[in-house]
């Protein structure tokens, strides 16, 4: 068997999804794409999983959409960050240290 991949922590999907558009505008399959390239291959995201997030991030503005072809012709809705969501993203990397570091000292504590 090959390697395990890493289950995603509720509340990461958002981040990693934001933090892949931060690098340019993409398709869905794009997205999960490069959130495999980022991490490594050691993370990998569901559709199940990630059409929901896009969605979720669109309503609350962080991300918006529009329909465009694909490098393959195909019709495809691509997403990118707006302000807000740039400015969220930072929030998020920002949480997401303060929780590692304290996750950290938890792991030490004898």
């Amino acid at each position: 068997m090959g390697k395990s991949k890493a289950g995603l922590l509720q509340g990461t999907l958002d981040m990693l999804i934001l933090k892949a558009l931060s690098l340019g505008a993409l398709h869905g399959y794009g997205i999960g794409q490069r959130i495999g390239q980022i991490s490594g291959d050691e993370l990998k995201v569901e559709e199940g999983s990630l059409y929901p997030g896009l969605y979720r991030l669109e309503h609350r503005g962080w991300i918006e959409s529009e329909w465009d072809v694909s490098d393959n012709n195909q019709r495809a809705k691509f997403y990118k960050l707006t302000r807000a969501g740039r400015k969220q993203l930072i929030a998020e990397e920002q949480n997401w240290e303060r929780l590692a570091g304290a996750t950290k000292k938890a792991l030490r504590a004898s």
